[in-house]
């Protein structure tokens, strides 16, 4: 089991967009994806964080390569961050 956690820096403003980006991916990310298990939207004062589950940690590093990250939630999310997002990829024992 692996997890991909990305921090995003979203304004409390337009976290109801970015709770959107997250709501239409959400299928087609658990559909498609190679590995994929789960996928998680978690909400702190201070920013948003998604958490993705994966069955290798190769299959989390090969979805922040995929398509559907680059082209589609990538360019989503864009216009509502405020820094670059943090990514760190964790191999669960």
């Amino acid at each position: 089991m692996a997890y991909l956690q990305i921090t995003l820096q979203v304004e409390p403003g337009d976290r109801a967009a970015a709770a959107g980006v997250y709501e239409k991916y959400k299928e087609p990310f658990l559909g498609t994806v190679p590995g994929a298990t789960s996928k998680e939207l978690l909400v702190r004062d201070e920013d948003v964080q998604v958490l993705h589950g994966f069955a290798t940690v190769a299959d989390a590093q090969a979805y922040l390569g995929s398509a559907l990250f680059t082209d589609d939630v990538v360019t989503a999310l864009s216009p509502l961050l405020q820094a670059a997002p943090e990514v760190r990829v964790y191999d669960a024992a």
